[in-house]
C-alpha cells in the first residue's frame, strides 16, 4: 500500500458513487514535497522519463519551425498556447511511469504510451473541453483590442490599460484550465471513472486548497518558463519532473478509493 493509500471500497456492488471524489486539506509546503517526489521518480526511471521528455522537446522545435516557416510570431505564440493546453494530456505517460514505480514495477515507456491510448475516449472528451475553452479564450483576447490605443503616440496609461485587461483575461482562462486539469487526468489513469467526475473532482480540490495550489501553479509556470528560456532544451527535464510531481500531487490530495482500479492495475 502506498504512502497515500486509503482503504478501498472497490467492491461496493451497485452502490452509487459520489459525484466527485473528496479531497484532503493540504499544507502550503505540499508542492515542494511533490517536486521532491517527482525528482525521485525521475532518478528511478531516467531513461523512460527523459526519452519522452526529449520527444516533447522535438515537438516544441517542430512547432517553432512551422510557425516561422508558414506564419509569424503570433502563430508561434498561438501554437505554444495550444501546447500548454495539451500539456496535461501529453504528461499522461509520466503519470503512468510514476504509477508503475508506485506498484513496484520496472517502468517501460511502451506501457505508458499504451496506457495513455487505453484512455483515449476520456482524453478526447478532455480535448474537446480544452478546445472550447481555447476558442472562447481566443475570442476574448480579440475583444480586448478595443482597449488598444488608436493614437500613434499612446501614453503609458493607455498601454497599461490594454496590457492589464489582456493579462486579466488570459489569467482567468489559464486559472480555469489549471483547476480542471490539476488532478483529473491522473485520476483517469488510476481509477475507473469518467472525465466529468475527474474534472469536477479536480476543480473542487483546487478551490478547497487555494494557497497550496497557487504555489503549485507558480512552480509549474517557473518550470515551463525555465524550459522555454533555455531554447526548449530544459523542457526535457522540467516536463518529466512536473509530470511525476503531478502524480504525487494527485495521490496526496484526492481520495479516490470509492472508485475501482483498472483491471490490469
Amino acid at each position: 500500500m502506498s504512502e497515500y493509500s486509503t482503504p478501498s471500497n472497490q467492491d461496493n456492488g451497485n452502490e452509487s458513487l459520489p459525484f466527485a471524489a473528496p479531497c484532503r486539506k493540504l499544507e502550503i509546503s505540499a508542492p515542494l514535497r511533490w517536486i521532491a517526489l517527482g525528482w525521485k521518480d525521475l532518478k528511478l526511471a531516467p531513461r523512460q522519463s527523459l526519452s519522452y521528455g526529449f520527444i516533447l522537446v522535438l515537438c516544441s522545435y517542430l512547432m517553432t519551425f512551422l510557425a516561422f516557416t508558414f506564419g509569424n510570431l503570433v502563430v508561434l505564440l498561438a501554437l505554444l498556447s495550444g501546447f500548454i493546453f495539451l500539456g496535461p494530456m501529453l504528461a499522461m505517460a509520466f503519470y503512468d511511469i510514476s504509477f508503475q514505480l508506485q506498484k513496484g514495477r520496472k517502468p517501460t515507456l511502451g506501457h505508458s504510451i499504451r496506457e495513455s491510448w487505453h484512455h483515449i475516449g476520456n482524453e478526447m472528451v478532455f480535448a474537446v473541453i480544452l478546445m472550447i475553452i481555447f476558442l472562447v479564450w481566443a475570442r476574448a483576447v480579440s475583444l480586448t483590442h478595443v482597449f488598444f490605443p488608436m493614437r500613434a503616440d499612446p501614453d503609458l496609461a493607455e498601454l497599461a490599460t490594454f496590457l492589464g485587461v489582456g493579462t486579466i483575461v488570459g489569467s482567468l482562462f489559464a486559472a480555469f484550465v489549471f483547476c480542471i486539469s490539476a488532478f483529473s487526468l491522473p485520476m483517469i489513469i488510476d481509477r475507473k471513472t469518467d472525465m466529468v467526475t475527474a474534472v469536477v473532482t479536480s476543480f473542487n480540490a483546487v478551490l478547497r486548497n487555494k494557497v497550496p495550489m497557487l504555489v503549485w501553479a507558480l512552480l509549474i509556470i517557473s518550470a515551463v518558463a525555465l524550459g522555454v528560456i533555455t531554447a526548449f532544451i530544459g523542457l526535457g527535464i522540467t516536463l518529466p519532473l512536473i509530470g511525476h510531481a503531478t502524480w504525487h500531487a494527485y495521490r496526496e490530495t484526492i481520495d479516490s478509493s470509492d472508485w475501482p482500479r483498472h483491471a490490469e492495475n
